[in-house]
């Protein structure tokens, strides 16, 4: 992301590396992080419950106010005592923070320090939490490793049984963390949990009062919580993971304007696992191996096809001292089938698990399995020369080596995960969201020492939207180190005007998905987060809160529907960094107002990237400012050049002030003849 912690002259260092923010983390996240959910790890239900299954999470709401989340989801709160929570070197906590360190089971006062300076839990039904601390104290794994992604300080020489080796920080080393723990285990970890919309506004409602700068909220909901707001008009940007329920549209969430919704993104970095095949030909896939004793042994190879992986499978006799291969056309593995599968070899004595899979950015699961088997996941065309060699080979034999860490260019990144929720948002399709993009894919942070996190190490794998959001929350606090006087608004529209879409290798971003595309703002949003950049954005997109009351007072029930129809109209003039015109029958004009933020004396010209099939004019096409003048307003209309009832299509408003300010927004506009016309089928 272009933010080195050892670069003397970068914004990081500017900053003071996020010094006297404090960021406050409220995780609970039905369905946002996937390597326990991709493992199938658990499961719950009941007769008051309806099921969402989708490929990255398992979610399942229940009534009374009360929802139930996939074991991965929750943050449960934090543990305190990893590196990444080290206050060495901390000034006493400031003198204007409000907070407090609740104490309870396994934490005491003493538990918070000079970087966790404040911890608060809410239960709301002590006696169905058993087993778990009664307390800030994190028994899931989740909130642990999102605080230290957004401010964990700097930990050196930090890896996972050797890979991803270097050094853990998060994106604000120095700011201060408030945890606010909203969500339970019900079982030991990993296990299913529970969360109270309560207990989430509550704690949303106490962090604004103790006094955190920026809110973290790696949680799935479909508007937002709507004590959220209030941070907002506030002056606290509240930042909300966008989900998991990817590659299928119209399944982001967090769609309230105010907030900043966070898809997710691979990085430059894989974990290529060399096989090697009897007659001397080695083959790649991708696995978190890292047993030494297990490694580069040969071992025969036993066939699975289609049907046959399955649970068979479990219970062959074939199984003992054999690498087993489970290859389908037929079908696609889901992830916590796959797991279950190995779960049965290694059960029945198996020395090595290959399978085929669709890219699903779920690697993270097999870390539970880093220090027993091989378990290897490649593609149908690997698959087809090992099938290759087995038919013609009278001894057909195989060898896994350790998995390995390989970073750079020459792997395409970033990439949209393949299990990152997708715009447009299904509630209010004229508010574009996701709004951006950024790493979420085998993110290394810290882990509890609890449980299967214990075994695993200090610093754990995980994926998830709930990884982007807490990355986008550290870069916030960075630049409000620097801008502190900056609202909300305009921190989103910093990120989100100077957001990359093209890769490490300057090639449009791809999204992962069956089969892979180009990605689209329903994708990234703006694009992939560019906190460099960011600091010196030129114009900006401001919004004052009071913008946005009408559309709160509809979203939440106070107003008749009368004046909420007038209302949702009226986002297309909401002066947000982006445009989406759902439903474009013939002409649409919009407003936007932007606000010079970089040398006083400039002049900003646009250029205009239209959407196929749309006509595009911007007025004026000029923008002078001066010291008397420094927001100017102009419309930009829209005209359909074709009658049909279409899909989306999309495109670039870019202004220009000839030197390295290009502030762009993204557009997406959709024709129509008819409104509320579903070409689904």
């Amino acid at each position: 992301m272009g933010l080195p912690h050892d670069q003397p002259n970068g914004i990081l260092a500017s900053a003071r590396m996020g010094e006297g923010v404090i960021i406050g983390v409220i995780d609970s996240d039905p369905g946002i992080s996937a390597a326990a959910a991709a493992a199938g790890l658990s499961r719950s239900g009941g007769p008051d419950a309806v099921s969402i299954q989708l490929p990255a999470t398992h979610l399942i709401w229940r009534h009374h106010g009360h929802f139930i989340l996939d074991p991965d989801s929750l943050a449960r709160c934090i543990w305190p005592e990893s590196p990444s929570f080290s206050d060495d070197g901390y000034a006493p906590r400031p003198p204007r923070w409000k907070g407090t360190c609740q104490s309870g089971k396994s934490f005491s006062p003493k538990s918070c320090n000079n970087k966790i300076i404040g911890a608060r839990w809410y239960a709301d039904v002590e006696s169905q939490l058993v087993g778990e601390y009664l307390s800030p104290r994190d028994l899931n794994g989740h909130g642990t490793h999102v605080a230290s992604i957004a401010a964990g300080n700097i930990a050196h020489n930090i890896s996972f049984h050797g890979l991803a080796s270097g050094v853990a920080r998060g994106g604000a080393p120095r700011a201060r963390i408030a945890v606010y723990k909203a969500c339970w285990s019900l079982e030991a970890p990993p296990a299913d949990a529970t969360c109270s919309e309560a207990a989430v506004m509550k704690a949303i409602d106490d962090a604004i009062h103790d006094g955190v700068d920026v809110l973290s909220l790696s949680i799935v909901n479909l508007l937002g919580h709507l004590p959220a707001f209030h941070a907002v008009a506030k002056g606290i940007p509240v930042v909300y993971a966008a989900g998991n329920f990817g590659p299928y549209a119209q399944m982001v969430g967090n769609v309230a304007p105010w907030l900043f919704t966070v898809a997710a993104s691979t990085v430059d970095r894989l974990f290529p696992t060399t096989i090697t095949l009897g007659n001397g030909q080695t083959l790649m896939g991708q696995s978190l191996f890292a047993d030494m004793e297990r490694a580069n042994q040969f071992h025969k190879i036993k066939l699975y096809m289609n049907g046959m992986c399955n649970s068979t499978l479990a219970n062959s006799t074939d199984v003992k001292g054999n690498i087993v291969l489970c290859f389908s056309i037929t079908s696609v593995f889901p992830v916590a089938q796959l797991y279950r599968l190995a779960t049965a070899v290694i059960k029945n004595g198996g020395e090595g698990f290959i399978f085929t899979q669709q890219n699903s950015d779920l690697l993270v699961a097999w870390q539970f399995r880093a220090m027993s088997i091989p378990c290897v996941s490649i593609d149908l065309e690997v698959a087809y020369k090992i099938i290759q060699y087995f038919s013609t080979s009278q001894d057909p034999v195989a060898k896994v080596s350790l998995s390995r860490t390989t970073t750079g260019s020459g792997f395409p990144a970033p990439k949209i995960a393949a299990f990152s929720s997708r715009g447009p948002s299904s509630v209010y399709p004229a508010v574009l969201k996701p709004d951006i993009a950024a790493p979420g894919v085998n993110i290394l942070a810290a882990a509890p020492q609890v449980g299967v996190y214990k075994e695993l190490g200090l610093y754990f794998f995980d994926s998830g939207t709930s990884m982007a959001c807490p990355h986008v929350s550290g870069i916030i606090a960075v630049l409000k180190s620097l801008h502190p006087d900056w609202s909300p608004a305009a921190f989103k529209s910093a990120l989100m005007t100077t957001a990359y879409i093209t890769d490490n290798n300057g090639l449009p971003l791809l999204a992962d998905a069956t089969p892979n595309k180009i990605a689209n703002p329903f994708d990234y949003g703006a694009g992939f987060v560019n906190p460099a950049q960011a600091n010196d954005p030129g114009l900006i997109y401001d919004t004052d809160a009071s913008d946005y009351q009408k559309l709160f007072n509809c979203m939440y029930g106070s107003d008749t529907n009368s004046s909420c129809i007038a209302t949702e109209r009226s986002l297309f003039d909401l002066n947000l960094p982006s445009i989406a015109i759902p439903n474009l029958k013939s002409s649409e004009t919009v407003s936007r107002t932007v606000t010079n933020v970089g040398q006083a004396d400039a002049v900003y010209r646009a250029f205009v990237e239209p959407p196929a099939g749309v006509e595009m004019l911007v007025k004026p096409m000029v923008l002078v400012f001066g010291k008397g003048t420094s927001s100017q307003s102009f419309k930009v209309s829209f005209r359909a050049t074709r009658k049909i009832q279409g899909d989306y299509s999309f495109g670039n408003l870019v202004w220009h002030d000839g030197g390295s300010h290009w502030v762009r927004i993204p557009i997406a506009v959709r024709v129509v003849i008819e409104d509320l016309y579903s070409t689904v089928s």
